[in-house]
């Protein structure tokens, strides 16, 4: 049990401080530059230290109705850390600062073209969540309970490539990479392991 509370913060934040962030490949150029917001609060139906989800909404151009961290592009000029902030205030209503940074995990290079940086942030005030119809079906807070259990994710051969593709389960659904690989090196750090998760494949249908 990780409760919602200072002493969880500063000891999520000296695990983020502790991971060794590689350095940016020499193919990042030639991708889009992207970030996504490891948002933590309070779970939903106990103490534990929840983080966002969302789903999708079904009308978006890509990767409609599938589920993702708060999320998107870089803008010109824009750092990974201010997209983060500025994606989680536009699909959520959440406005944070840069004091709420925890710390960036590790770059991941999607199949469909994007070099995508994960911000761990504080979401101290996300009782005031309100989604964006246009961007988010749903916001969904798991507990960190979640993830730490053995048997959340497991690891699946495909024909169409050697790497491995990840999965998530959460509940009765499966959540696969970009998303799943990104939790899942969230879950090490928070136990102290310097584990990579770029080599982790994508499903077929997420390679567009």
């Amino acid at each position: 049990m990780r409760p919602f509370d200072d002493a969880t913060r500063r000891n999520i934040a000296a695990a983020c401080a502790a991971f060794t962030r590689l350095p940016e490949d020499d193919a990042a150029p030639a991708l889009k530059r992207a970030a996504v917001a490891v948002a933590l609060t309070a779970a939903a139906e106990s103490d534990d230290t929840a983080f966002l989800l969302t789903l999708r909404a079904s009308h978006l151009r890509a990767h409609r109705g599938q589920w993702a961290l708060p999320g998107g592009r870089c803008d010109a000029g824009e750092t990974p850390v201010e997209a983060a902030l500025r994606e989680l205030d536009e699909e959520l209503g959440l406005r944070l600062s840069g004091t709420d940074v925890l710390g960036t995990l590790d770059d991941y290079p999607t199949r469909s073209g994007y070099l995508i940086t994960p911000v761990v942030v504080w979401a101290a005030g996300s009782a005031a969540i309100r989604p964006n119809p246009d961007e988010v079906a749903s916001v969904h807070r798991i507990a960190l309970g979640t993830i730490e259990r053995e048997d959340a994710f497991d690891f699946i051969a495909i024909p169409e490539s050697a790497r491995r593709v990840i999965r998530f389960h959460h509940q009765a659904s499966l959540i696969h990479a970009p998303t799943a690989a990104l939790i899942y090196q969230f879950r090490e750090v928070l136990a102290g392991r310097q584990t990579r998760v770029a080599e982790l494949e994508q499903p077929v249908f997420a390679w567009k």
